[in-house]
């Protein structure tokens, strides 16, 4: 009896491990599809901008089409190699950026070696028919193809990383942890989207509505840029400002307070304006539009909206004096120097010019980020309050005076740093070049930096004549290579030494 009971269960458990053994193990049908890439790129100390060392990041590809890799923009700036890995192990193979946006976070990178694309294929991209409920996230980890599941949560309209860009996103939920290196999100052989980080239980991802647009423009020999709306709008929810306006009925509409002043660009859109419609579509008091597909978005959104990029035009319907009217508005590329503090200097050493011990460096938020991951509260405030301001023709840019090196000539200036620049010799400072060219006009022989007003000291006073001799001297004295660099300047090709000496300007 029990014999027979055993050939009995032998028989039934037979197919199930046949099967068992024959199955595809778990991750299979991404291995062809999925990238290991390593970047070497430039790494800039801000408070010595003549220092250079290197930094190695590692992130994820997945193949999109024919020798196409996409992956995020994050950590590619400044690169000098990058390597990509097939199969999670095994040989490195040399890669080349083909397209890059850092507004969008996308990239698409490739190699000019046969052998690397032998056994690889693309994934397609999804479409509004994937699976929510299905998802999946792979990649590679310790040489081993790692799947983990996720669930459709909403769609969102996110910054994107790197930029004052928002754009629509996809948010998932899932118990996978250490995501944000572009992990492709996947729906069987479909990618749905790559993911660019996640907070608690919920990822975000660039989704297939976003990167299906661009890849079709790269394709055809464009180099799409992502436009935006130039002009800053609040949501108007006090009744008595929309009476101001002279609006009628239901509560609607967002209020225009701020447009650009650009040299060349006339902007179609008023202080006061009250945007009702963009492109039909019809916006609340709070920014919001209802989307028949994705739900409410806000109307930062519709500037990308369907494949939409810089140059587009878009119909916007406005509320001005009472009266109602439809304006054409031709969206601007987005751009980092479009604010008076660039959130972004990419693909260029830091910009510096050094006089008599006095360092000048343009204001930019990667010189703020030198005072770490709480930068945002712990850099000087008066070099932060003008993160708020947009550049105009009048103000383009600032430069600051970030440290005094000591030195005989500059003795009783060397505690004073961190402080805009105002005036030189009399003339106006918004660039390195404006000071280049102010110090070949000294002032009854000395050169005298005025610093902008509010700062703790008012001036600055050098003796012109030894000036030059002084900045030889700090050179050499601190090991620093030379006395200043403006971009596209050769640099004598590899990376610098670090200069030796003293340190300044630390916290």
């Amino acid at each position: 009896m029990k014999k027979s009971i055993l050939i009995l269960a032998a028989l039934l458990l037979t197919p199930a491990l046949a099967a068992f053994g024959q199955a595809r193990p778990n991750g299979d049908k991404w291995k062809a599809s999925v990238i290991d890439i390593e970047i070497t790129g430039k790494s800039y100390d801000y408070i010595q901008p003549w220092s250079k060392s290197t930094r190695t990041l590692r992130k994820i590809g997945t193949v999109v089409g024919e020798r196409e890799i996409l992956t995020t923009a994050l950590g590619l700036n400044d690169n000098i190699l990058i390597r990509l890995q097939k199969g999670g192990r095994g040989r490195w193979f040399n890669g080349e950026v083909k397209w890059l946006d850092y507004h969008a976070n996308l990239a698409l990178i490739s190699s000019d070696s046969d052998s690397f694309w032998e056994g690889l294929n693309p994934l397609e991209l999804a479409d509004k028919d994937f699976n929510a409920e299905g998802l999946k996230i792979a990649r590679w980890r310790s040489g081993k193809m790692e799947t983990r599941s996720a669930e459709f949560y909403e769609w969102r309209d996110r910054l994107s990383q790197q930029s004052f860009l928002s754009y629509m996103h996809l948010r998932a939920n899932t118990e996978a942890d250490g995501l944000g290196a572009a992990e492709p999100l996947v729906d069987g052989e479909k990618l749905v989207g790559i993911i660019t980080g996640k907070g608690g239980d919920t990822l975000s991802a660039i989704p297939y509505t976003f990167i299906g647009p661009a890849l079709k423009a790269v394709r055809a020999g464009e180099s799409p840029k992502c436009g935006i709306f130039d002009f800053t709008w609040q949501p108007t929810r006090n009744p008595d400002t929309l009476e101001y306006l002279g609006l009628k009925g239901e509560p609607r509409g967002v209020t225009v307070i701020k447009v650009p002043e650009k040299k060349g660009r006339k902007s179609v859109l008023k202080v006061r304006d009250l945007i009702l419609e963009v492109d039909g579509h019809k916006i609340d008091n709070e920014g919001e539009y209802e989307d028949p597909v994705y739900g409410h978005l806000t109307i930062e959104n519709l500037t990308t909206a369907n494949g939409r990029r810089a140059g587009d035009k878009v119909k916007i319907r406005i509320l001005r004096k009472g009266k109602e009217m439809e304006v054409t508005y031709t969206m601007p590329a987005a751009d980092y120097e479009l604010d008076l503090v660039p959130d972004h200097i990419f693909d260029q050493e830091p910009e510096y010019l050094m006089k008599a011990g006095l360092l000048f460096q343009p204001l930019t938020e990667d010189f703020l980020r030198r005072w770490g991951s709480s930068w945002t509260t712990r850099a000087p405030f008066r070099l932060k309050y003008f993160r708020s301001k947009e550049s105009t023709e009048k103000t383009p840019s600032l430069v600051v005076l970030t440290v005094v090196i000591p030195d005989p000539i500059n003795l009783g200036y060397e505690a004073i740093r961190y402080q805009v620049v105002d005036k030189l010799n009399g003339k106006k400072i918004h660039t390195l070049k404006d000071l280049v060219a102010a110090f070949r006009e000294p002032q009854d022989g000395f050169h005298i930096v005025e610093l902008m007003k509010g700062s703790t000291a008012q001036r600055l006073v050098i003796d012109a004549e030894r000036a030059d001799d002084a900045t030889q001297r700090v050179l050499a004295r601190y090991g620093i290579p030379k006395d200043h660099y403006f971009k596209g300047e050769p640099t004598g090709g590899g990376l610098m030494r670090r200069p030796v000496g003293r340190r300044r300007g630390g916290d």
